[in-house]
């Protein structure tokens, strides 16, 4: 009886802020056929020596044997500066540390706002970017930035290491585009990392889509990397029309779109993808914790939070939750707490606050997408993932609310789009083609006639809550203006 051939392997590489993933998968058809994991010793995420030695334990037990190529995806923020000898000098910040927020308003306003930031790199730096870390670092540790010999990003540094440690370091223009000193136009722009600290170390060689970095001492082939939402988009097999919502303790929309977009209010980040085109991306600073926060008010578990949020009817019963508990990005309110308003007899429930707080992040997070229509992005089919989307409330009000097809992959597939995308990149760089790899993603639940106009009037709702406590702080998005909030595919 004849045999199947033996399937060439490839392995994307995860590294996240809580864990190192390695998913290998076939060549040809992206279909995972092991993986190995690791977690970080607690407070440990954002060591670089504590990636590898979590690399080192995911790929145990012959994980890789077999593999022709690989690729390292990685949390697309902070710097990680080496000296002469590649010797570390500091780590990156966690995402949610805001201590670098001060450096990253210096920066705005040293070269003149919003406006000038996105017409030089695409993006406003905010507190995670490369370049705000840098500059940070630059006042705290002033001897040790005159002995920065090269900045790499975090992907960057596994890559590196890989690779055996070349004199050369290399990196991909996603998440070069991420850093606040790369701009629009493709190459370093050295007088913005002049402007962060002062002098200008050496940045990583930027390789085009599908190149290859070089091969590891064993002889893998290695490909270049990226950041982890342009490995998502990679992975997700994301087409145009198509958004990503992630939906962590803040929230991240994007999507893949054929030009760069110039927004100069800076709401709307122009980024880098990994495949040639571009990645717009919106950050909001509620999402998950909307949820966590709503039930622990009422003193339930998540299960029983969302049972008794299904339960209640659409509009909460006139109560409204604008979810704005740690400030919030879009819109631009970061002084702002969260309200609730609304109350009545009838509102005074726990299913009707458990469905306000859905509701609530829902259409905060329906203000990211309004972003992203006002710059010409389609919105056509919506794709949640994070520890939000495993909300069964959120997923079931969702579709209505959002008025477009939306699907929510089942978390252990979607935990694994990063380091897919990463595997498609190297399978990229070895065969020279990218490989049409199937999302595996079939399921998008569209709500029906009934259901779309109460999610219009849960919108509603809650905009003429927003605008009434904060006026002025929306400009309307030319859809919403034109089709009274609803927005779908005719």
């Amino acid at each position: 009886m004849p045999t199947s051939p033996t399937p060439t392997l490839v392995a994307g590489v995860h590294c996240s802020a809580h864990q190192l993933r390695i998913l290998v998968c076939d060549a040809a058809t992206g279909t995972p056929l092991r993986q190995g994991r690791a977690a970080y010793a607690e407070g440990a995420s954002t060591t670089p020596g504590a990636w590898l030695r979590a690399f080192g334990e995911a790929a145990a037990g012959g994980l890789l044997d077999g593999v022709a190529a690989i690729a390292v995806a990685a949390q697309n923020h902070g710097a990680v500066p080496l000296d002469a000898q590649g010797v570390i000098l500091g780590h990156p910040l966690p995402d949610e540390d805001p201590s670098a927020s001060g450096a990253a308003a210096d920066l705005v306003d040293a070269l003149g706002g919003p406006a000038a930031w996105t017409a030089a790199t695409g993006a406003v730096p905010g507190s995670s970017s490369a370049i705000a870390q840098l500059r940070r670092f630059a006042r705290f540790e002033p001897e040790a930035v005159t002995r920065i010999a090269t900045v790499l990003l975090p992907h960057d540094w596994v890559t590196w290491q890989l690779l055996g440690c070349p004199p050369d370091p290399v990196t991909d223009r996603a998440d070069a585009s991420t850093t606040g000193y790369y701009a629009t136009t493709g190459e370093w722009r050295e007088d913005l990392m002049h402007l962060a600290i002062g002098r200008v170390p050496r940045t990583p060689i930027v390789l085009p889509p599908g190149a290859a970095a070089g091969r590891t001492p064993e002889g893998i082939l290695v490909a270049p990397g990226t950041g982890a939402e342009a490995a998502l988009a990679l992975g997700a097999d994301l087409a145009d029309g198509d958004v990503v919502v992630a939906l962590g303790t803040t929230g991240v929309a994007f999507a893949v779109h054929p030009v760069p977009l110039a927004d100069p209010a800076g709401v709307v980040g122009s980024y880098a993808d990994a495949t040639g085109r571009h990645l717009p991306l919106v950050r909001t600073l509620n999402a998950a914790r909307v949820l966590r926060g709503t039930a622990s008010m009422l003193g339930v578990d998540a299960e029983e939070f969302d049972r008794i949020a299904l339960e209640c009817t659409p509009g909460a019963s006139g109560l409204v939750l604008l979810p704005y508990l740690e400030g919030e990005h879009i819109p631009d309110l970061p002084h702002a707490a969260g309200t609730l308003t609304g109350l009545r007899r009838e509102s005074m429930t726990p299913p009707a606050l458990a469905r306000a707080g859905v509701e609530g992040m829902l259409c905060g997070i329906s203000d990211a997408l309004d972003a992203l229509r006002d710059r010409d992005v389609a919105v056509e089919r919506l794709i949640l993932i994070g520890p939000g989307a495993r909300s069964a409330a959120v997923a079931g009000i969702a579709p209505a609310l959002f008025g477009v097809p939306t699907a929510v992959p089942p978390a252990a597939l979607a935990g694994r789009f990063v380091a897919r995308g990463a595997a498609r990149q190297a399978a990229w760089a070895l065969f020279g083609v990218l490989p049409g790899w199937s999302a595996d993603i079939d399921t998008f639940i569209e709500a029906d006639e009934d259901e779309l106009a109460l999610g219009d009037a849960v919108r509603a709702q809650y905009r003429e809550v927003r605008n009434r406590l904060h006026p002025g702080a929306v400009t309307p998005p030319r859809e919403t203006a034109e089709t009274g909030g609803r927005h779908r595919r005719d």
